[in-house]
């Protein structure tokens, strides 16, 4: 296998016009800035980009790999299980379907009755208005309603829209009755299940989402964040609003206006009491926690660098804080106590203390918690008394991700989600009725682990042959980072193999092991995934975050760079088979990792970047990530972030690899620009290449995509991938005679 292949066509021309400012007295070229904008001329050019990538794309490539990606969409998905006293709500998306259904059940594995169905938007679109889909869903305590987020062209600015829940006896339409109902003008509204009805609009309130709605408990009315718009760059002006059915949406209340570009508020209710406690936090920093008591907040938790999160039950509120514990510990006090305010951590008693894996999140119900911990990035669940008490651990399969955890308020149950290379995701199920064994035949004390029950799972055929392990690289300051690799061993490859490294590297977001239904042909066909939990994420901890931000920032971009060193000493790969991809903040990383090091890389994959570092607070969301990342106003910052900003790092006299690059044009958080400029640069004013870039017109950051646009971007990405490591395109590769596939079940 080789990565030569023939040459791309020639580039879109781009004009160049130089803007020169003065930073802090330093000179600072931007030739492409007109880019930044949104008119005819920026329009044509994203136009002409899009026929380069449809040119210089293998058509017979994309069209052998097409077929493989379609049919791993007609295999259905499954959603977190959510429970609201006698019903479970949960997401699914059919075989073959672009959108998944809320659905509600009566029994965790019950039969489905439809609530909403945004494939039936899609028939019924308007053809001048962008695709809606719905993003999120928040069930009321008592699951007689439920709020939805509706998006267009998945802008992330959301419709808050309240529907009924029918009573379990409604009829619930087969698909050719509920189109004949459609039809017929007989159904609700066209989307919507059987008895559901839509109960209030609450048009364009901008990013609100699932965690910044909150029922009130008496379940008529709830309180969320809305924010402005991305149209008038109000997205970062907040507001606190309580709406009541009684009073409709004309006449919500707003509770706080809150204008801190830096600072996000959320907000969370007890059922029981009904106090509603409001947390600030900046995207990476400390919470303050207060509860709003007669009109006013009352200070709660404040005054800390901690990261923190409360959950109410049964008249404890549960604190998950790195308050004196960087892995995190939980802490108690009664409601009661919280409500009073001026609390300290030190007041609370201790639940679970600070272990060697990180605590991800404990999960009450009336007699139990169950508690996630990662240690060295993968998952660990178990089940404790409410006072900590560890009774067992939960069975689970070895380099796995618990993707989610949730329970019935009210019942011994729980639910969650696991994952792992070789595993398709699935939805589980937890009876916390057991106790625990403490008579071990072989008297070791050890408790037996408590074993969990299918409810659904991702039907998908995964090679038996395939291996997974856990790595770990050596970077710098003699850091340990690990790295995930997965490759099927029964494959013959002549060579290196074709390995693709992904990463992300900030925000307090670890990598840990998950299932990539598009990664099966790329496996099948002999080539190697890797996944490097670089400093900047949360694997180990706020101290391995604050290793990959700030002034520390480079640290994110050395763990890529050792990790596929390692990869090539150790034989698996070289780089001329090595490619690195990235989205979003994993985009710089791979726009910092390809300008440092090009010669280690034979491909690069960078989506919905930020790689023009001395800009990125003037769009959008940009403002707010100061924080992780250090304002370009302030000298030192300014001087740690040129340094590695990828836009500004691009030499003339450098050859760089192959990039492919992709945004969208409707992306509410990074700024199209930052591809548009740097895929300017490249093209004009470097050697090596192609140098690709593919807008989408109707999708954003990532939210709301039809599985249709999925596979479209997923052929594309892939034949880049394959041309440029030189893979042949084909039907599993030679397998050992003695590798089966075997079908998955966590």
């Amino acid at each position: 296998m080789s990565r030569q292949s023939a040459p791309a066509p020639s580039s879109p021309e781009t004009r160049r016009e130089v803007v020169t400012e003065t930073l802090h007295g330093v000179d600072v070229d931007d030739p492409y800035r007109w880019l930044e904008g949104d008119d005819e001329a920026v329009r044509e050019w994203t136009d002409a980009q899009n026929d380069h990538v449809d040119a210089a794309l293998d058509d017979d490539r994309r069209d052998e790999l097409r077929p493989r990606f379609e049919a791993l969409v007609e295999v259905a998905d499954y959603g977190p299980i959510t429970v609201r006293e006698d019903r479970y709500f949960a997401t699914v998306r059919e075989p073959g379907a672009d959108h998944a259904r809320l659905v509600v059940r009566d029994a965790p594995d019950g039969e489905d009755r439809v609530l909403v169905d945004p494939n039936a938007w899609a028939a019924n679109r308007d053809a001048d208005r962008p695709p809606r889909s719905m993003a999120w869903y928040v069930p009321s305590h008592d699951g007689d309603r439920v709020a939805i987020g509706v998006t267009e062209g998945g802008d992330e600015n959301y419709d808050v829209r309240v529907l009924s829940v029918p009573d379990p006896d409604s009829t619930v339409p087969d698909d050719a009755e509920a189109s004949r109902a459609d039809e017929e003008g007989t159904s609700a509204s066209p989307g919507y299940g059987a008895g559901v009805e839509e109960v209030a609009v609450l048009p364009e309130r901008g990013r609100v989402n699932a965690g910044s709605l909150a029922w009130e408990a008496d379940g008529e009315g709830f309180v969320y964040v809305a924010t402005g718009g991305a149209a008038d760059g109000a997205q970062m002006d907040k507001e606190i609003r309580r709406f009541r059915f009684a009073d409709g949406p004309e006449a919500e209340a707003v509770l706080l206006e809150h204008d801190d570009r830096h600072v996000w508020p959320r907000v969370t209710v007890d059922p029981d009491t009904g106090l509603l406690a409001v947390a600030f936090s900046e995207m990476v920093g400390g919470t303050e926690w207060y509860v709003r008591v007669d009109g006013d907040l009352r200070p709660v938790l404040t005054d800390t660098d901690a990261d923190t999160s409360v959950r109410f039950h049964g008249g404890t509120a549960f604190v998950t804080t790195d308050h004196d514990a960087p892995r995190r510990r939980l802490l108690a006090c009664s409601v009661e106590r919280f409500r009073e305010g001026d609390l300290s951590f030190h007041e609370c008693r201790e639940v679970l203390p600070e272990g060697e894996g990180i605590l991800r999140s404990a999960v009450p119900t009336p007699d139990r918690l169950v508690v996630h911990r990662r240690r060295d990035a993968h998952s660990r669940l178990s089940v404790h008394d409410r006072d900590g008490t560890h009774l067992r651990d939960v069975s689970l399969p070895d380099y796995c991700s618990v993707t989610w955890v949730s329970a019935a308020r009210d019942a011994p149950e729980a639910f969650f989600g696991v994952t792992g290379f070789d595993r398709p995701p699935a939805v589980r199920g937890l009876d916390l009725t057991g106790e625990a064994r403490d008579d071990a035949d072989d008297g070791s004390g050890e408790t037996d682990p408590a074993e969990s029950t299918k409810i659904d799972s991702v039907d998908l055929s995964v090679p038996d042959d395939l291996v997974v392990e856990q790595r770990f690289v050596d970077s710098t300051d003699g850091v340990e980072v690990p790295v995930f690799v997965c490759y099927r061993e029964g494959v013959s490859v002549d060579g290196p193999r074709p390995t693709l490294l992904y990463g992300y590297g900030g925000f307090r977001n670890s990598i840990t092991p998950s299932f990539g239904r598009f990664r099966l042909p790329f496996l099948a066909d002999g080539g190697a995934f890797a996944a490097v939990c670089a400093r900047g994420g949360c694997e180990y901890g706020e101290s391995w975050h604050e290793a990959g931000m700030l002034a520390e920032k480079q640290h994110t971009f050395d763990d890529f760079v050792a990790a596929g060193e390692t990869l090539c000493e150790s034989g698996l790969t070289n780089s001329d088979h090595l490619a690195v991809a990235g989205g979003s903040n994993g985009g710089l990383s791979v726009g910092a990792v390809v300008t440092q090091r090009p010669d280690l890389w034979a491909a690069a994959q960078c989506a919905v970047p930020l790689l023009d570092m001395l800009r990125f607070h003037r769009f959008l969301l940009g403002e707010s990530w100061t924080t992780e990342y250090g304002h370009p106003e302030d000298p030192e910052a300014f001087e740690y972030l040129r340094a590695y900003s990828p836009y500004h790092n691009v030499d003339p006299d450098q050859s760089y690899p192959p990039v492919y690059f992709t945004t969208a044009a409707s992306d509410t958080r990074v700024h199209p620009s930052h591809a548009r400029k740097m895929t300017a640069r490249l093209q004009n004013e470097a050697d090596g290449g192609p140098f690709l870039l593919r807008t989408n017109s109707e999708t954003g950051h990532g939210v709301g995509k039809p599985a249709s646009m999925i596979v479209d971007e997923q052929t594309d990405s892939w034949a880049f991938c394959y041309e440029r490591l030189g893979i042949e395109v084909g039907d599993g590769g030679d397998r050992d005679p003695a590798a089966v596939d075997r079908d998955h079940e966590a």
